[in-house]
């Protein structure tokens, strides 16, 4: 099987002898293609650790990272920079939106820093298109300051989908939001995931989002104990 993310006895360690700190414990994860994965666990436990070793942003201290396909373990720093521009896309806690730029703008400043080749005009029908699809049409001339919770959380996941990547890490995303927008951002990560076979993981403390996985994978002490089997997805009401 293809895996979108294959993380192979991985550990993060902080400093050294008595002070010595196991982010990350020699796990193992694999996410397959267009599967989402929902990374649960309690709070210390290595999850974000894992979503940003995932990402390229951290590098571990053991162990192999693959992300569709590529090995990216002994990667340099730009190489990295290049890696996170061509396969994986962010919405972290804080959504992080420019606070200068327009809905449009934010997601056409991240299409600028990837794959060259691309035509301004093309990455505006492609900005366009992520904010019709996701509702945001009639806000695209928006700044962040004119958009309620849920409609930056959305900007924030069009940004993720730019540039098509392979790969989407997801970091609370609906820690800030109340309970209703926060089913609403939910289903509308599941089918912005499904519509285009996009691979995800999603570290959440929130019951909600399991629902919608494919799969629920625990973690504790840096160490994934635990991955419930694949299953069927949660049907939209």
């Amino acid at each position: 099987m293809n895996h979108a993310l294959n993380l192979e006895e991985v550990s993060k360690v902080y400093g050294r002898d008595d002070n010595e700190v196991r982010a990350l414990d020699r796990t193992s994860l694999q996410v397959a293609q267009d599967e989402i994965v929902a990374l649960v666990g309690p709070s210390g436990s290595g999850k974000t650790t894992l979503c940003t070793i995932s990402g390229g942003i951290l590098s571990p201290t053991e162990g192999r990272v693959i992300v569709g396909g590529e090995d990216i373990t002994g990667f340099s720093r730009k190489q990295l920079t290049e890696f996170r521009r061509r396969k994986v896309g962010f919405v972290f806690q804080t959504v992080s939106l420019v606070p200068f730029l327009t809905a449009r703008e934010n997601l056409l400043v991240v299409g600028e820093l990837g794959p060259t080749g691309t035509s301004r005009a093309e990455l505006r029908k492609r900005a366009d298109q992520l904010l019709e699809e996701l509702g945001l049409a009639e806000r695209a001339s928006n700044l962040p300051s004119q958009l309620s919770g849920g409609q930056q959380q959305r900007v924030a996941i069009g940004r993720a989908l730019m540039n098509r990547p392979e790969l989407v890490l997801f970091d609370e995303p609906t820690s800030a939001l109340d309970s209703k927008i926060g089913d609403r951002v939910v289903r509308l990560i599941r089918d912005e995931m499904k519509a285009r076979g996009t691979s995800a993981v999603i570290v959440t403390h929130d019951e909600r989002i399991t629902r919608y996985a494919d799969r629920t994978v625990r973690i504790e002490d840096g160490r994934v104990v635990s991955a419930a089997p694949k299953r069927a997805l949660a049907t939209a009401g």
